[in-house]
């Protein structure tokens, strides 16, 4: 299970005293738990993926804030969350990968461009996770005439 993992990897990092890591696992689990409590349950494998997605968004946003303030310091420290939070998520699509996806429900579909809500429902569903919402809308954008 990935939370398992996650709290398996916490440990190791603290025995390691990797300070970066186990500050980023802590955040991490923190957000899961913070989930499960909302929802009353705990939480599978796809909504841990799903809190992780969260966390990866709100610490590329971070990252793009820095830039624009200089502060380079920052930048790094966001930068190696970013590549801890996304080695417990499956390997994103590249945009060929994507753009082949979207071609071939477009050809199953027949969609034209008023169907573009369709096919985002659509691919999204496919790629689950391993592609980011923004890239998906700008192929499908593109693709649909």
């Amino acid at each position: 299970m990935l939370l398992e993992k996650i709290k398996a990897d916490l440990e190791a990092a603290m025995k390691a005293q990797d300070k970066e890591r186990t500050s980023c696992l802590r955040m991490a689990i923190s957000a899961i738990k913070y989930r499960q409590v909302a929802m009353n349950q705990d939480l599978d494998d796809q909504e841990v993926a799903k809190v992780l997605r969260t966390q990866i968004k709100q610490v590329t946003e971070s990252v793009e804030q820095y830039s624009k303030g200089g502060r380079a310091d920052l930048v790094a420290m966001e930068q190696k969350n970013l590549e801890i939070l996304k080695s417990y998520l499956p390997k994103e699509l590249d945009e060929d990968g994507i753009r082949a996806i979207v071609q071939e429900i477009i050809a199953e579909t027949g969609a034209s461009k008023k169907d573009f809500g369709k096919v985002m429902k659509l691919v999204m569903a496919r790629v689950a996770g391993q592609a980011d919402g923004k890239i998906v809308n700008g192929i499908v954008n593109s693709l649909l005439k």
